[in-house]
């Protein structure tokens, strides 16, 4: 029974490893999922910082010391040596999630490609690379290093063969394969902001805000709408020229809300005039 939930447990790992990692693609990239690097509640950049690196150190403490030998000496005295792999596994996925979830964009333009050609083939470079970081586990071996094989011999009782060094393909090229594919994976990209590369859809959204801003009639609001239509080239290069600094889009937020309560005000004086 203990081999059987072993095994369901390292599936389980698996699992959940396989769908972070599906994820952290889309996450760079921008494809499909709903939110991405640069996507999500915008905060001033120091805090933005501050928690960007927070998870990221969570990550990376938690990857380097959970590999250690002297780490998986203790630990296996509380886990199970059939788990250990798919416990370390598991929670690096679920730190990799927090991150998803909890990433605060950074909206600060380095470089944007404008040529769709460009462009194109940047995203291509990119998804390269994340199939370079793939292909790298299998050449080495990807169930292996993701824990489903340890559980596998446990559960069919078959002893572990020795481990030995292994250089197939890539490996005989360079030395690390798999840090090689990340680095393309997140360079190569047509936009790079702080945070990393936008969404299209985020453009689409900061200029439909900075439209219903101006709208209220606030002065400062429309000189700034007016400021970012003086550079018809690309609406958001303007827009990230005037509003990536997270304090002015704070700014431009709080205007939005109370010139709304100025209109909802007068709105309501009126009725109470015409139904007295």
């Amino acid at each position: 029974m203990r081999k059987i939930l072993s095994f369901c447990y390292g599936l389980l790992a698996y699992v959940v490893f396989l769908g972070a990692f599906l994820y952290a693609i889309g996450f760079v990239t921008g494809l499909v999922v709903p939110k991405t690097v640069d996507t999500g509640e915008v905060t001033p950049v120091v805090e933005a910082l501050v928690i960007d690196i927070l998870l990221l150190s969570l990550f990376a403490v938690q990857h380097s010391v959970m590999a250690r030998p002297t780490f998986k000496r203790w630990w296996t005295h509380f886990v199970p040596v059939a788990i250990e792999r798919s416990t370390y596994v598991l929670l690096a996925s679920l730190a990799l999630i927090l991150l998803f979830w909890q990433w605060r964009p950074i909206p600060l333009m380095i470089w944007q490609a404008t040529n769709p050609a460009i462009a194109m083939a940047l995203l291509g470079l990119s998804l390269f690379g994340w199939f370079i970081v793939l292909l790298s586990t299998f050449l080495i071996n990807h169930f292996e290093l993701f824990g489903l094989q340890q559980v596998i011999n446990n559960l069919s009782a078959r002893a572990a063969g020795a481990p030995r060094l292994k250089t197939p393909f890539l490996y005989n090229i360079i030395r690390h394969p798999i840090y090689l594919g990340f680095i393309i994976a997140f360079w190569a990209t047509p936009a790079m902001t702080g945070g990393h590369a936008p969404s299209p859809q985020r453009h689409d959204v900061a200029a439909e805000k900075l439209a219903n801003v101006a709208c209220t009639g606030n002065a400062g609001t429309a000189r700034t709408l007016r400021m970012a239509h003086s550079f018809p080239e690309d609406l958001s290069r303007n827009l990230q020229r005037y509003l990536s600094d997270a304090a002015l889009a704070a700014k431009l937020e709080r205007s939005h809300r109370v010139e709304d309560k100025k209109v909802a005000g007068v709105q309501n004086e009126f009725v109470a005039l015409l139904t007295k």
